[in-house]
C-alpha cells in the first residue's frame, strides 16, 4: 500500500475513534505549533485580519475557527480524512470566515479554481504528505511575499531524530484509551527542509525546534517559516 492510501486509512480510522467516543477537546486560546502550549502562535503567521488563509491538514477545525474568530483572517481548512472533516463541521460549520474542504491537498491545489493565498499553514499535517509534491503544489497557490509557516516532527517519542534523505518512515499515532495507528511521515532535518523550500521558490526566514518542558521528553518539533520568493 502506498503511502497516501496509508495515511488516508489511518487518519479516517483516528477520527472514527473519537466520533465513536464522543471526544470534544476544549476550544483554543492560542495557536500551539507543538504540543505543549509553549512557543510562538499566531503572531508567526504576521497580520491576519482580511488575509485570505490556507489550512492544510485542518484535522478538528479547531485552529481555522480561531483564527477567524479571534483574528479576523478568511480560512480555507482543508482536510482529506472523511471522518476528522465531520468532527470539525459538525462543530464549526457555521463559523463565519471558514469554509471547510474534504480534499486531498495536493489534489486541491492543483484545481484550476483553486484560490492564491496570503498564508497558508499547517500545523504537524505537513508531514503526511510527499513534500515534492505538496511544495510543488503551493509554490502556484501562495502569492509571491505569501507566507508559507508550518511545523513537522523532528524528534519522535523514542528519541529518533530526522531523516536525511527525502523518504517517509514509519510512526506511530496514538489512540486515547488505547491502542495505536501506523503512519508513514517525512520526518526530516531542518537543513532538509530549507532545500526544499528553495527548489519550490520559498525562502526561509526563522527555523526553530520546539522542545517539551520536561527533560524527560524526548518529543520535539520543528517550526518552519518561510515566504514566496519574488519572480
Amino acid at each position: 500500500m502506498d503511502d497516501e492510501a496509508v495515511n488516508g486509512r489511518a487518519w479516517a480510522r483516528y477520527g472514527q475513534h473519537h466520533l465513536d467516543r464522543g471526544t470534544r477537546l476544549p476550544e483554543v486560546e492560542r495557536l500551539d505549533w507543538g504540543f505543549w502550549g509553549t512557543g510562538p502562535g499566531a503572531e508567526v503567521l504576521g497580520d491576519l485580519p482580511g488575509k485570505r488563509v490556507l489550512d492544510i491538514g485542518s484535522g478538528t477545525g479547531r485552529y481555522p475557527a480561531y483564527l477567524a474568530l479571534a483574528h479576523g483572517a478568511v480560512v480555507d481548512a482543508v482536510e482529506a480524512s472523511p471522518t476528522q472533516h465531520l468532527r470539525a463541521t459538525a462543530r464549526y460549520s457555521d463559523v463565519p470566515g471558514v469554509s471547510f474542504v474534504r480534499a486531498d491537498a495536493v489534489d486541491f491545489l492543483r484545481r484550476e479554481a483553486a484560490p492564491v493565498y496570503d498564508i497558508a499553514y499547517s500545523v504537524h499535517a505537513f508531514g503526511y504528505i510527499d513534500p515534492h509534491q505538496l511544495l510543488d503544489a503551493l509554490a502556484c497557490r501562495v502569492r509571491e511575499g505569501g507566507s508559507l509557516v508550518f511545523s513537522v516532527l523532528h524528534t519522535n517519542s523514542s528519541g529518533v531524530g530526522p531523516e536525511v534523505t527525502v523518504a517517509p518512515r514509519e510512526e506511530i499515532l496514538p489512540l486515547a484509551g488505547g491502542g495505536e495507528l501506523t503512519v508513514r511521515m517525512w520526518v526530516l532535518s531542518p537543513l532538509l527542509w530549507e532545500d526544499l523550500l528553495v527548489e519550490a521558490g520559498f525562502l526561509v526566514e526563522r527555523i526553530t525546534v520546539l522542545r517539551a518542558p520536561e527533560r524527560s521528553n524526548p518529543v520535539t518539533c520543528t517550526l518552519i517559516v518561510a515566504r514566496r520568493r519574488h519572480s
